[in-house]
């Protein structure tokens, strides 16, 4: 009997402790769902055009699974705030949307150029890249307004800004064009590594993420002179800095990397969602969007501890801070994600 008891009172405390380490260790979170304006765009299925921004079976940019299921075809994907607004780069409508982050009410959807896959605020203007166009274009933040569109490489595909010039990275050449700020004049192209996507300008230097090189590249931003190459993980898309180390997304690899970006030493690799895409720093903590299971995580710097999650729309790919919320650009609901921040 006491042999019996004290085997079952084992099994006890051998289940509690499974439960316990599969629990997950961080906070789950909620968000609200943020419908973006509509506006008719047309789309050719078959032969046929219809206005109504879906399409109806496989299609559209995405995988589905049944002949009569419907897509968003808006690609809501990048994703900025400029300290009213929270600026949305919708690719499939060739447009921005524009929402005011105190009430998520749409405040206006504004033509670009075609296929706008980046957005970044620059601290006066709002810059868009145009993949298709090879074009970036400069907008008013006040009201949407067109100041610019100028030449930006082949392919624009990542934004980054500092020292009064923006970055761009173009995935059809290998290259980074410097533009001024100003006037969108081109300075310089620079070779890079393998379709390049993400850039972040940290002090002196700007870095740039190589997709299918698995690769970071280190620039030095009055030149554009290589100082450094760098391996990371699988399929590097999206950068962050805290002031001091560089986070990089892993899209391929599930992961992100604290890289050292005086050296480019891989400080830390940590496991997170699947499929990993736009990363921010708000000051604090990370927050990583991860596009393949609808989720944005908070990650704490020290030690890439997860300390939340958040569930999103469908296929988040950007993710911005605005101080108080987190806000995910769905690419595959057309949608944003809005949730509070935790602390």
């Amino acid at each position: 009997m006491r042999t019996t008891l004290l085997r079952a009172r084992v099994l006890l405390a051998a289940a509690a402790l499974a439960a316990l380490v599969s629990a997950p260790a961080y906070a789950q979170q909620s968000t609200t769902e943020v419908p973006l304006e509509e506006e008719p765009v047309t789309v050719v299925k078959d032969g046929t055009a219809t206005t109504d921004g879906t399409v109806a079976g496989e299609g559209g940019g995405a995988t589905i699974g049944g002949a009569t299921n419907t897509v968003s075809v808006g690609g809501a994907e990048a994703i900025a705030f400029d300290g009213t607004y929270v600026w949305v780069a919708r690719q499939f409508r060739n447009s921005v949307s524009r929402v005011r982050a105190g009430d998520s009410m749409s405040a206006g959807t504004f033509k670009v150029g075609e296929n706008p896959v980046a957005v970044i605020y620059d601290g006066s203007s709002v810059w868009v890249a145009n993949l298709e166009s090879d074009s970036v274009t400069k907008l008013r933040p006040s009201d949407g307004a067109v100041i610019g569109s100028f030449a930006a490489g082949d392919g624009p595909s990542g934004l980054a800004h500092g020292g009064g010039y923006i970055w761009v990275t173009n995935r059809n050449t290998n290259k980074v064009t410097k533009l001024r700020a100003s006037d969108g004049a081109v300075i310089g192209a620079y070779a890079v590594g393998n379709r390049p996507i993400g850039v972040a300008v940290v002090g002196t230097s700007v870095f740039v993420a190589n997709n299918l090189g698995d690769t970071v590249t280190k620039l030095r931003a009055s030149d554009g002179a290589t100082l450094g190459t760098y391996a990371v993980g699988d399929g590097p898309i999206g950068l962050a800095s805290d002031g001091t180390d560089l986070w990089v997304t892993n899209f391929f690899g599930d992961s992100l990397m604290k890289v050292r970006a005086s050296d480019g030493v891989v400080a830390g690799k940590f496991a997170v969602g699947d499929a990993p895409a736009g990363i921010t720093y708000s000051g604090t903590y990370l927050w990583v969007a991860n596009s393949g299971n609808n989720t944005v995580i908070q990650v704490r710097p020290s030690d890439g501890s997860v300390l939340s999650t958040y569930k999103t729309g469908n296929t988040p790919f950007g993710v911005v801070f605005d101080g108080v919320n987190l806000w995910a650009a769905n690419f595959g609901s057309d949608s944003l994600s809005k949730g509070a921040a935790a602390r």
